[in-house]
């Protein structure tokens, strides 16, 4: 954000505006990477990281007569993953970045009018860089070098390896993705991509404040919806970091993986973009939502969707459920889900006759408002769960040692946005002993049909525990 209160503006701007209109003697080198105190950058000229990978300049997105300041990989400046002054576009090619004498980095348009800075204080020996990552940092000019700004702190609609989206519990600042307005303008879009840092930590896609997709939440090794991490985890390595000062996601790349980006679109897309040398064009790696049952709740609470089913049934309730209003249902409108057929038997949360179910290849439902404790063992969290009334639902909740996992989510609120997906995880949902009873006849005699038509075979379902 800019401020009209800069301080030395005025003596500023009576140096700029001229320079502006007609000198070109203090420009930085078009192939330095470095911005330093009294020079400056004009439209045509550059910032280019040392190793050639990333670009800074002023570019038309396609919108008539805007120019922006922004950072681009070098190998295609169509790919833009930053942009200063968005919402604040130049009307002409007259603008220029400079450093102000507190250290700001200013964009001042033809008038001498500031519309875009960093608002940070340093000295009059502040240097800016245009690092190899495609980091732009400010540095304090004294002996310790320390950046007072970065780009990466100020993110746009691309997240590059070694960025972080979330949200630092101290400050409460959060790093969040915003789509552009439309593919050729960079103005802010109606879609965040943010983490959400409530329950289990997961990435949550919105539109203006409601839910449209999510990932499903960090299991140690990937997001439980997006399994797909897993056969691309050669090139890249994923963070997930939840300490006391902050929760955050990133990724940072492996030795000689080529660039790539992860890109939220004006349309509502969420795409993993790898950049392919020899056909010199991006390749998607992951898209999401990828199907109508990434659809936020599409089956409604306790349903359960399948994109491989036939269009007019992807939805289903979990077993155990029936439509919640089966006149609806039937006319494909599944959004009040599905609800409970048999009434639980808590008792007093120690004698209770209730038991589990194992729902198998999941994306696990929304945690937004789940509890963890990462301390207690799988059998801990079952023993747990029955003795709470209000346990509706419990999963592992770390996968990294293998096996069944390790620790604990609880789900005491409607399940919501389950679905199912190749490699996906283990959901284990709560049942009335008579529903057990039921379901363990019906599968019994399903296992006794497969063995009588394919005796090597076994049937795979729902266990019962």
């Amino acid at each position: 954000m800019w401020s009209k209160n800069e301080p030395h503006l005025q003596s500023l701007l009576l140096i700029v505006v001229p320079f502006l209109l007609v000198s070109t003697a203090s420009a930085a080198n078009p192939v330095s990477d470095i911005l330093d105190k009294g020079r400056n950058i004009t439209d045509g000229e550059t910032l280019v990281s040392a190793g050639g990978s990333f670009t800074l300049g002023f570019f038309p997105p396609g919108v008539l007569g805007k120019r922006y300041l922004g950072i681009w990989f070098s190998v295609d400046e169509d790919a833009i993953c930053w942009v200063a002054n968005r919402d604040h576009p130049l009307t002409d090619a007259h603008g220029a970045l400079v450093i102000s004498d507190t250290g700001s980095l200013l964009l001042i348009d033809s008038s001498g009018q500031v519309v875009w800075s960093s608002n940070t204080t340093g000295t009059a020996s502040t240097t800016v860089q245009l690092l190899e990552s495609g980091n732009l940092v400010s540095r304090d000019g004294n002996a310790s070098g320390a950046i007072t700004w970065q780009s990466f702190d100020h993110p746009s609609n691309t997240l590059l390896p070694g960025m972080k989206i979330g949200k630092n519990l101290w400050t409460g600042e959060e790093w969040y993705l915003t789509s552009w307005r439309s593919a050729d303008d960079p103005a802010t879009g109606n879609f965040r991509y943010i983490t959400d840092t409530e329950g289990v930590p997961q990435n949550v896609m919105l539109d203006g404040g409601k839910r449209i997709y999510r990932t499903g939440p960090w299991n140690g090794l990937w997001f439980s919806g997006v399994t797909e991490m897993g056969t691309y985890s050669d090139m890249f390595i994923y963070r997930l970091t939840s300490s006391p000062s902050e929760i955050t996601y990133g990724y940072v790349a492996k030795a000689g993986t080529p660039f790539s980006r992860l890109v939220l679109t004006g349309d509502g897309l969420f795409r993993r973009l790898v950049w392919d040398t020899s056909s010199r064009a991006w390749k998607i790696f992951f898209q999401g939502p990828r199907d109508i049952c990434d659809q936020y709740g599409r089956c409604g609470a306790f349903g359960l969707c399948n994109a491989s089913a036939p269009s007019t049934s992807f939805c289903s309730c979990v077993r155990g459920f029936s439509p919640a209003s089966p006149m609806q249902w039937k006319m494909r409108d599944t959004s009040n889900g599905c609800r409970r057929n048999v009434t639980l038997d808590c008792g007093n949360g120690i004698s209770t006759t209730d038991g589990f179910v194992v729902m198998q290849g999941v994306k696990l439902p929304d945690t937004h408002n789940a509890s963890v404790d990462a301390s207690i063992t799988l059998e801990e969290c079952r023993t747990r769960c029955l003795a709470n009334c209000s346990c509706l639902a419990y999963a592992p909740l770390d996968l990294k040692g293998g096996g069944t996992g390790t620790g604990c989510i609880i789900w005491r609120e409607d399940l919501m946005d389950l679905r199912l997906v190749d490699g996906g995880q283990s959901l284990y949902l709560r049942l009335a002993k008579t529903e057990l009873a039921h379901f363990r006849r019906s599968n019994n005699a399903e296992l006794s049909q497969v063995n009588r038509s394919h005796p090597s075979r076994f049937l795979l379902g729902l266990l019962l525990v």
